[in-house]
C-alpha cells in the first residue's frame, strides 16, 4: 500500500512539472544561472590566490637578503639560507655583487649575477638582444643600454675588461633597458665577478621571488629575521603587500556578484512558483478535499522544486566550469582547477536558494480552503 502511495506521490510530481512546462523552465534557467555562477566564481576563488601569485611574479622579486652593517655579505650565509629553505617556497633567487673596474675606454661599474635566474628575478626588463642562459657563462655579457651607447657598443660587439696586465674580453649578448641604475651597468657573471674585483665569496645582497600563494613572504621573513639577526631581511613590500590587497579586492568582488545573482535567482523562482500555485489552487483544493493533509502539499511542492533544483545544479556545475575557463583565460591565460568543494559548495547554495524561494509558495498552498476554491470565490 505504501508503495502504491509513493508511485501516486511520484507520478502527481512529474504530472505537475510536465503541465506547466513554460513556468518550470523558468525555474530551471534560474537556478542554472545561480549555479553556473556560483560554481565558476567559486572555482576562480579556491585558484585565484596561485593563479595571482603567479601573475603578479612579473612585477620581479618580492624579497631581500642583505647585510645588516656594511655594503657586503658572506655568500655561504646566503648560501646557507637557501639550504635551509623549503623547496616549494622559492621559485628563483640571485645573489648581486658590485664593484667598479676597468674597460679600454673607461671606468664602468660591473653587476655579478647568476644569469640561470636573472630572468624570472627581472622579467619586467626589455632587452634586446637574448638573456644569457646559464650562470658559469663567462665569456658573454649584458649591458645597461645607457652604458652601450656611451660606450659606442652593440649586440655581438666585445667589450674588454682591463686590470693592468690582465684582460678579459666579454661579448655583449643583450642589452638592457630597465629603468634604474641597470642601465648604466655591465652585467656579468657571478664568479668572474668576485674573481675580477677579488672579492671571493662575498655579495652585495640577494633577492628572491617568493612563493606567496598563502602569504608565506611574510612568515619567512620572519623565521629568517629570527635566525639571522644580523641581515637584513625583508620582503619588498610593493610586490608582496599589493598581491594580498589585490587578492582581497578581486575576492570581494567574486562573492559580491554570486550574492546578487543568487538574489536574483530567489526571487525569480519565487515568484515562478506563486504564479504556479495560483494556477494550481483547485488542484490543491481538491487534494485537500480527498483527504490530503498540509504536509502532503509541502512534501509535494518541495520535491517538484528541489527536483527541478537537482538538474539545473548538474547543468549549472558543467556550465560554471565552462565559464571559470573563460575567466581564467581572459584575465590570467591559464585554465582553471575545478577543486572538489566546488560542488558540494554549489550544491548547498543552489538547494538553499530553490528552498528559501518556495517557503511563501508553500504557505500559500497550505493555506488554501477547499470548500471556497471548489465553489469558485
Amino acid at each position: 500500500m505504501a508503495g502504491k502511495a509513493q508511485s501516486m506521490f511520484w507520478r502527481l510530481v512529474w504530472r505537475a512539472l510536465r503541465l506547466r512546462m513554460q513556468r518550470v523552465a523558468v525555474v530551471f534557467a534560474a537556478l542554472t544561472v545561480g549555479a553556473a555562477i556560483v560554481t565558476a566564481m567559486s572555482a576562480v576563488y579556491f585558484d585565484i590566490n596561485a593563479k595571482m601569485s603567479q601573475e603578479l611574479r612579473t612585477f620581479g622579486a618580492n624579497f631581500y637578503i642583505g647585510p645588516g652593517h656594511g655594503h657586503s655579505m658572506a655568500q655561504a650565509e646566503y648560501q646557507k639560507i637557501m639550504d635551509a629553505a623549503p623547496p616549494e617556497i622559492v621559485n628563483a633567487a640571485t645573489p648581486y655583487l658590485y664593484g667598479t673596474t676597468r674597460t679600454e675606454l673607461e671606468k664602468v661599474v660591473v653587476m655579478g649575477v647568476w644569469f640561470e635566474s636573472l630572468k624570472q628575478i627581472v622579467p619586467y626588463w626589455q632587452v634586446t638582444g637574448s638573456w644569457i642562459g646559464v650562470s658559469f657563462d663567462d665569456r658573454n655579457a649584458m649591458i645597461g643600454y645607457k652604458l652601450a651607447n656611451r660606450l659606442e657598443l652593440k649586440l655581438g660587439d666585445t667589450v674588454v675588461l682591463v686590470d693592468g696586465d690582465q684582460k678579459k674580453p666579454l661579448q655583449i649578448k643583450g642589452i638592457v633597458e630597465a629603468g634604474d641604475a641597470t642601465d648604466n651597468v655591465l652585467i656579468i657573471n657571478l664568479p668572474l665577478a668576485q674573481s675580477w674585483l677579488d672579492r671571493p665569496g662575498v655579495i652585495s645582497h640577494a633577492l628572491l621571488s617568493v612563493n606567496n600563494e598563502q602569504g608565506q613572504v611574510e612568515s619567512f621573513a620572519q623565521t629568517l629575521q629570527q635566525n639571522y639577526p644580523d641581515l637584513e631581511i625583508r620582503p619588498i613590500r610593493k610586490v608582496s603587500a599589493s598581491e594580498g590587497v589585490v587578492l582581497e579586492k578581486i575576492k570581494g568582488l567574486m562573492g559580491l556578484v554570486s550574492l546578487v545573482i543568487l538574489v536574483l535567482s530567489t526571487l525569480c523562482v519565487n515568484t515562478t512558483l506563486m504564479a504556479i500555485v495560483s494556477e494550481r489552487a483547485r488542484e490543491f483544493a481538491l487534494q485537500k478535499a480527498l483527504g490530503a493533509k498540509s504536509r502532503d502539499i509541502v512534501r509535494q511542492i518541495m520535491a517538484e522544486t528541489l527536483s527541478v533544483a537537482l538538474f539545473a545544479v548538474v547543468v549549472g556545475i558543467v556550465l560554471g566550469y565552462v565559464l571559470a575557463q573563460i575567466l581564467g583565460q581572459t584575465v590570467f591565460s591559464a585554465s582553471i582547477g575545478l577543486r572538489i568543494q566546488v560542488i558540494p559548495l554549489t550544491l548547498a547554495l543552489s538547494l538553499l536558494v530553490a528552498l528559501i524561494a518556495a517557503v511563501l509558495p508553500t504557505f500559500r498552498a497550505v493555506k488554501i480552503e477547499p470548500a471556497k476554491v471548489l465553489k469558485g470565490e
